[in-house]
């Protein structure tokens, strides 16, 4: 893996650093690591590797999540880990550049060696039951959950909308998600009638459903399954996020 980044990413904006009370609070309550590698897939998607000594030893199970810490204070961004390697000490996450906001630019300034700090690992999706196959619908901000649910649950189907599918297969299929299927994204959301009419087959089969990615997507398949006999008790979602909204995860 490589942890030089080939692409232009704007620098970070400075940031005040915490004060003592709050440095000493966040070293009470989250777990702090290096960053021991990174490799960038595409211009928007980042490999992060993560390792410490407070990494050794922890339960994690897939759909769980992380809040790393990004800036002054108590800022931080979520992301959900693809592993974990408790004896190791190391954890990896997949970062999609969403925006120029202050994630992204933490994301694409990070180097080998780098400090940081983070919560978790915590619940966000229970995958914990159940021996169904799973159907999985999200956006770019799902890809890592799709690679955890992969290497431990029976997968049917993957599917994403995205905003450049070019880059999306070529990230899928440098994951091991080469199968997923990539739908670009197309005005006034009309893509998703199509998505939720395709996803409906799986309901007579028992399948589970996890929704993720962006609120307003999630809903509009959800009544689609729901339209074509999905139970409720068979199906997980989770927004990431909403156009104009923050802190959903």
């Amino acid at each position: 893996m490589s942890d030089l980044n080939p692409y232009t990413t704007p620098p970070p904006q400075p940031a005040a650093a915490p004060g003592r009370i709050t440095r000493a609070l966040l070293g009470l309550i989250m777990r702090p690591a290096r960053v021991a590698a990174v490799e960038t897939l595409s211009p928007r998607f980042r490999l992060i590797d993560l390792e410490g000594d407070e990494l050794k030893g922890v339960a994690w199970l897939p759909g769980q999540k992380v809040q790393v810490g990004i800036g002054a204070g108590f800022s931080r961004r979520t992301y959900t880990p693809l592993l974990w390697d408790a004896d190791a000490g190391r954890t990896r996450l997949l970062v999609f550049l969403h925006g120029d906001g202050p994630g992204s630019q933490w994301a694409g300034s990070l180097r080998k060696g780098d400090a940081c700090q983070f919560f978790g690992p915590r619940r966000s999706l229970d995958m914990s039951r159940g021996d169904e196959p799973v159907v999985l619908f999200g956006d770019e901000t799902s890809f890592a959950l799709a690679m955890a649910l992969q290497g431990n649950f029976p997968v049917a189907e993957l599917m994403f909308e995205v905003s450049d599918a070019k880059e999306s297969r070529g990230v899928l299929t440098a994951i091991g998600l080469g199968r997923a299927i990539v739908v670009e994204r197309r005005d006034g959301d009309a893509h998703l009638s199509a998505i939720g009419a395709d996803l409906s087959r799986h309901v007579a089969s028992g399948a589970r459903f996890v929704l993720t990615g962006r609120a307003q997507s999630i809903q509009s398949v959800s009544q689609a399954l729901k339209k074509s006999g999905m139970a409720s008790s068979s199906v997980k979602s989770k927004a990431y996020w909403s156009p104009g909204k923050s802190g959903l995860d």
